[in-house]
């Protein structure tokens, strides 16, 4: 939600552009706050909205199955493992980023006696590929594909010895309705 303060900031601005006055070294910085604010929020809420789907769908898959007390079938919502209870179990990010697995990827889960987690993917998503740069963000990596950004795993990104800038080879689920992508390779240039 924007403020009286950042309104009038914004106004400002565009009154300095329509008489062909540039706006501060100040201004600049605070439009770019509040651009950066606002991309945020967009984030956690598309995150909001995702995590619901994926609870959602894993509900539906798994409701005609019967339970067992260490075998689990779930969804994957781009970090880790959504039960159709819609408790959350962590996968390990080298695991995600070596299987490259996809927001909608149904997987099973066993709970070993030892009380390990093993994970195997049982149905892939139907996927896509696409290409986009490589960016640092403060809360990780993400790439921008046609100004969507996709949050991508840190695992990923090492292991390819990326950096920002980088053009990204990543798969997304068919339909899009996701804000995580999985990288499958760098473009060398």
């Amino acid at each position: 939600m924007i403020s009286v303060s950042d309104k009038k900031l914004l106004i400002m601005a565009k009154t300095k552009k329509e008489t062909n006055q540039i706006p501060s070294d100040e201004d600049l910085v605070q439009i770019k706050q509040l651009l950066d604010s606002a991309e945020n929020q967009i984030r956690r809420a598309k995150s909001l909205i995702f995590s619901s789907e994926i609870e959602e769908k894993a509900k539906e898959i798994f409701d005609t199955q019967p339970a067992s007390d260490n075998i689990i079938e779930g969804v994957f919502d781009g970090e880790g493992f959504v039960a159709p209870d819609g408790k959350k179990y962590p996968i390990p990010a080298n695991y995600a980023s070596k299987s490259k697995l996809v927001t909608g990827d149904l997987l099973k889960l066993t709970i070993a006696p030892d009380g390990s987690f093993i994970y195997k993917q049982i149905s892939p998503v139907e996927r896509k590929k696409v290409v986009g740069v490589l960016e640092e963000s403060g809360d990780g990596w993400r790439i921008n594909v046609d100004d969507e950004l996709y949050n991508v795993l840190t695992a990923s990104i090492t292991y390819f010895k990326a950096k920002a800038g980088d053009k990204i080879v990543a798969l997304i689920p068919d339909d899009g309705k996701s804000d995580w992508a999985a990288v499958e390779n760098k473009l060398e240039e």
